[in-house]
């Protein structure tokens, strides 16, 4: 990139002159966040396109919230492609019960993240947000310009304006920098490598893991949260990671762009599935004194379909893949 849109006062405009393409399949490619559930995806099918200099760093190797760490990891590994799949997760309990930690964290990780890769001038960043960016009510199913439209949900709104900030960080990089930097937003993501613990999980992986414990104990009875009449749309980590590679080889734009399935179902529904899949055969009650969350969240993915991509996993063997992939590292996962 050219001096003109590194240094000065004047902000540009957005990027115009950049064209996506096949990447470079040889160059440095940092993914922030490795080993969750995104990264972990990511990793995989970066390895299985043929890139062969994929680079990710434990939290003990750096800590993202470290901001000159961060900087000395960049100016060493001038990487030319970055994935920002890095991020303080968690179900409803989880971020209502520690929306300090869940705000700080992400903003700092995100933050050091993007002015380091910014100051080497990575070529491909691509941030990952969440669709909980959304106001609460949004018209469904939810278009990538009802973002800053109306209030959040309340269980999730410090997590939520940690990844509105990252979304307006790669747009403002995109302006003053002219880096064709790019934004996606996730639905409901579920897989290997996700997190199972009881209060720190969201609702697919901790459905799998009570049925799975029902099953294995005997019990007959398993209590959910809420009404199970709430609607949500949920992704396998491995159709995301496909989209994400699909996005940098084929979509610049300041618009950040919506990733899901385009259909949705009733927690009710999702639980129905799990409990079979993992042979379940007890009763299934509903603790209706917990909250739902957002009644609906389901992402208007046309923007996505428009560019050429749709996911391929249904939700029925995206599960019964997760619930073998649990049963087989039942001992290894993150369960606490």
């Amino acid at each position: 990139m050219g001096d003109h849109h590194r240094r000065g006062a004047v902000v540009v405009e957005d990027v115009a002159h950049f064209t996506p393409g096949e990447l470079d399949r040889d160059a440095v490619f940092y993914v922030a966040g490795h080993r969750g559930l995104v990264g972990s995806a990511i990793t995989r099918i970066l390895q299985a396109s043929g890139f062969t200099n994929v680079v990710g760093m434990t939290s003990s190797q750096l800590d993202l919230r470290n901001r000159e760490a961060v900087r000395e990891f960049f100016q060493r590994m001038k990487p030319r492609y970055v994935v920002m799949a890095a991020a303080k997760v968690g179900g409803i309990l989880a971020n209502s019960s520690y929306p300090v930690e869940f705000l700080s964290d992400n903003v700092q990780i995100q933050v050091n993240v993007l002015d380091a890769a910014r100051e080497v001038e990575v070529e491909r960043l691509l941030f990952l947000g969440s669709s909980c960016i959304y106001p609460k009510y949004a018209e469904q199913p939810i278009r990538e310009d009802a973002l800053l439209t109306g209030r959040l949900e309340s269980t999730n709104d410090a997590y939520a304006i940690a990844k509105i900030a990252g979304i307006i960080h790669v747009q403002a990089v995109r302006r003053e920098y002219g880096l064709p930097w790019i934004s996606a937003m996730p639905t409901n993501l579920y897989g290997p490598n996700d997190n199972f613990s009881p209060l720190g999980s969201h609702v697919l992986p901790a459905l799998i893991r009570r049925y799975d414990e029902a099953v294995q104990s005997g019990a007959q009875t398993v209590t959910n949260w809420g009404t199970g009449l709430a609607r949500r749309e949920f992704l396998h980590s491995d159709d995301m990671a496909d989209a994400c590679l699909h996005l940098l080889e084929h979509y610049d734009g300041a618009t950040h762009v919506n990733v899901g399935t385009g259909t949705d179902s009733t927690i009710r529904d999702v639980a129905d599935t799990i409990a079979s899949v993992v042979g379940y055969r007890g009763l299934t009650e509903w603790d209706t004194s917990k909250p739902d969350g957002t009644p609906q969240k389901l992402l208007d993915v046309s923007r996505l379909e428009g560019s050429g991509w749709a996911s391929k996993i249904s939700l029925t063997e995206g599960v019964e893949r997760t619930v073998a992939w649990y049963r087989e590292h039942s001992g290894s996962v993150r369960s606490a």
